[in-house]
């Protein structure tokens, strides 16, 4: 399929010839795509099914939500939360990683909102959204009476509260797709029905001004299409939805060229390690073509690069100098491992091994709860690391005498007082809980999904046991560009021996080693 060039400005945009890929097909109507700038996936809906899927290159797609509430747009927010339009619920939510749902706005004036429909965040925080009425009409949502007689733009301000109409009341007939200008000084919002996109000037208050046409007649009798899904490029250049697949307008409005897709698009958005390939929602698959360009910088792709220490201000290793240290709380995360029952407690599925005496002989209980207490007030991100297998340990592989010990002993299995952690050490409110299968916290889970999502790159390795899984963790994580932290008091494993051997050579290589103390006071 050849793309059609109309000004030579397209051609530095995207290749003529750029394949168009379907990534997953067999769907009723895909909409609302957004790229997880971390775990490196494309998230959508199907409105018509009811539910929200995601696609990624090594699991393809795979389902996640239904129902959905018939969702439509979707965008994150810089702290990666998932801000969602509800079709069904006439509401705009925040779905937060724990899985906590927030309602950002449901009614104006005391009316239900129509349906809001797409969605896009302001650095500042603010939350600007469409309502048409589409999710009150039959198989895109639910059908029902409208409370609004007219159909608006909103804004939530930063930090949350009533929704502030920022359009005209009469001006817009289905507001649908919206896109900020890479400086936000404008925003883009375009119509349906009308077939045209609107640009307003930002005021300092967050509010809209100066509404005047930017592109008319976005329609053809002789393919389907019509403006839906929006966004802007780095340049400025807006991508539209449009008859015959996506159509590019330069910063003055002067049509470039036109995206061909085989199918009718619904959204596009731009996604992969560089933000380099263009994804498109369309009837009933999901396409992506490489573009030359990528999107405006949106402030929840920074969080791709939260995990870099590189890209940081004020990235240099702790240091500890005659027993003094700093430590930035906003770049540390506190990571308590396997300080379970089986592993250090009198009765556990391991006691006859020392452990418990060893952590006693450590108290390593007492002094992991101190420094977690410390830095959970600091702002320092909790992280429990539990090793957990179901009943009969599927799954674990038999290839390491501690694993063979932990199948013969039945320790560790889910639900159990065993695998349960060690009485104050209970995971509190904003903690985060890792599951593994291996020694390391990093093997097979989701623990550098967290780090990279909340921007820390130091990491206080404490639990058991030390010359085992802390160790393993310690070591890895130096290979991944962290820094690593170990206080000492805060490790125990089977006997004093192992420890020191472990604490006195191996980590004195992969990180600093000190005490509990000392890190409570380098947190300031």
């Amino acid at each position: 399929m050849t793309h059609v060039t109309l000004r030579p400005e397209f051609e530095k945009l995207i290749d003529p010839y750029a394949p168009v890929g379907q990534v997953g097909t067999g769907f009723e109507f895909t909409e609302g795509p957004i790229w997880h700038p971390v775990e490196q996936f494309l998230l959508f809906s199907d409105m018509p099914g009811d539910v929200r899927r995601r696609w990624d290159a090594r699991r393809g797609v795979v389902e996640m939500r239904r129902p959905s509430n018939k969702c439509n747009g979707m965008t994150y927010d810089a702290e990666l939360n998932l801000i969602v339009c509800e079709h069904a619920t006439s509401s705009l939510v925040r779905e937060r990683p724990d899985g906590r749902r927030e309602v950002l706005a449901s009614h104006f004036e005391n009316q239900e909102l129509n349906s809001p429909n797409d969605v896009c965040v302001h650095s500042s925080g603010a939350i600007y959204f469409s309502d048409p009425w589409y999710g009150r009409m039959p198989v895109y949502g639910v059908e029902r009476p409208r409370q609004l007689g007219f159909q608006g733009v909103y804004r939530v301000p930063p930090g949350g509260g009533a929704p502030r109409l920022v359009v005209d009341r009469t001006l817009f007939d289905q507001p649908n797709g919206l896109c900020f200008s890479p400086d936000e000084r404008l925003l883009y919002v375009n119509d349906t029905v009308q077939t045209l996109i609107r640009v307003f000037d930002i005021n300092a208050d967050g509010g809209l001004s100066n509404a005047r046409v930017f592109a008319s007649s976005i329609r053809s009798e002789l393919e389907p299409g019509v403006p839906d899904g929006m966004k802007c490029d780095q340049h400025g250049n807006v991508w539209v939805t449009a008859p015959g697949g996506v159509w590019v307008y330069s910063p003055a409005g002067e049509l470039l060229g036109k995206v061909r897709v085989p199918e009718l698009v619904a959204n596009l958005a731009w996604g992969g390690p560089e933000f380099r390939t263009l994804y498109l929602t369309a009837t009933h698959s999901v396409y992506a073509i490489p573009t030359k360009v990528g999107p405006r910088h949106e402030p929840y792709m920074s969080a791709g690069r939260a995990g870099s220490s590189a890209s940081r201000s004020g990235s240099s290793a702790p240091q500890l100098t005659n027993g003094d240290m700093q430590l930035d709380p906003r770049r540390c995360a506190m990571i308590i491992q396997d300080l379970q029952n089986d592993v250090i407690m009198e009765g556990g599925a391991f006691a006859d091994s020392g452990a418990p005496a060893h952590a006693r002989q450590q108290r390593v209980v007492d002094n992991v709860r101190r420094l977690a207490e410390t830095a959970r007030a600091r702002g320092v991100v909790i992280i429990h690391v539990w090793f957990i297998v179901e009943p009969g340990a599927p799954g674990v592989t038999l290839n390491a005498p501690l694993f063979e010990g932990l199948v013969d002993s039945k320790a560790m299995v889910r639900g159990s007082w065993g695998a349960a952690p060690v009485q104050g050490l209970e995971p509190r409110a904003g903690d985060f809980v890792v599951e593994k299968m291996r020694m390391s916290a990093w093997e097979g889970t989701r623990l550098e999904t967290i780090l990279k999502a909340t921007g820390r790159d130091i990491v206080i390795d404490t639990g058991a046991w030390t010359n085992m899984s802390i160790e393993h963790t310690a070591r890895t994580g130096a290979d991944k560009g962290y820094f690593i932290v170990v206080p000492e008091d805060c490790c125990s494993t089977m006997n004093a021996d192992w420890h020191n051997a472990s604490i006195n050579f191996a980590m004195q290589n992969v990180a600093v080693v000190t005490n509990a103390d000392a890190v409570i006071k380098a947190l300031g």
